[in-house]
């Protein structure tokens, strides 16, 4: 039996998905949780095969999780299952290590099979996200001769970004404002000719950078 543990507040969903899992012979639903707030202790519990997981939930939501069981040393498959296919959000889940990425959108055969995949060592993703993430990593970025280098504020700002904070996550972490954090990431943003934080991690990451 592949184990599954569940993070979602949609209640409706939550209903869907149990019902996908009970006609379902090789999957069985340990537990629902609608927020991550313990997520690392719930898992340390349950020891689940399969971590299934929104992004947006209220306390603490989907990506902030996601961090978290990897801060904690976790190796957990953790597949993300949400309404969200923006560039931001699919990047920063695979850069924070989610093994997959699904829409709920999807047939229910093919979330079935996307955690079969899983499972089996695979990244299931819907097609309209694994287009976005081979847009983000078929073409390198290239250093060129002229690119300014960051001051070391810049340098902070872009590596909470990096690593999947939000603009108020990070502003929090460095104890200064919102404004400052806007302020800071324009000027990254001009300093690497990117026009978005998924081109900036992106770029950050392929050259080194952080």
């Amino acid at each position: 039996m592949i184990r599954i543990l569940l993070f979602e507040d949609n209640e409706d969903f939550i209903d869907s998905m149990k019902e996908l899992i009970q006609d379902t012979h090789d999957i069985e639903l340990c537990s629902v949780f609608n927020n991550c707030k313990d997520a690392v202790r719930h898992i340390q519990y349950y020891h689940p095969d399969i971590v299934i997981m929104d992004i947006d939930m209220p306390i603490k939501n989907g990506l902030e999780g996601l961090r978290s069981i990897r801060e904690a040393g976790l190796e957990t498959t953790v597949v993300m299952l949400t309404v969200f296919d923006d560039n931001d959000r699919v990047f920063q889940s695979v850069c924070n290590g989610a093994s997959g990425y699904l829409l709920k959108s999807s047939a229910p055969e093919k979330i079935i099979e996307g955690i079969r995949e899983a499972h089996n060592g695979g990244a299931p993703m819907t097609p309209s996200v694994a287009k976005q993430v081979l847009k983000l990593f078929s073409a390198p970025f290239r250093k060129s001769d002229d690119l300014q280098k960051l001051t070391a504020r810049e340098h902070d700002v872009l590596s909470y970004l990096v690593r999947g904070y939000s603009y108020k996550m990070a502003a929090a972490e460095m104890e200064i404002g919102l404004e400052t954090i806007r302020f800071h990431v324009k000027n990254i943003y001009t300093k690497l000719h990117v026009n978005s934080k998924s081109e900036a991690v992106a770029k950050a990451m392929h050259n080194k950078l952080i």
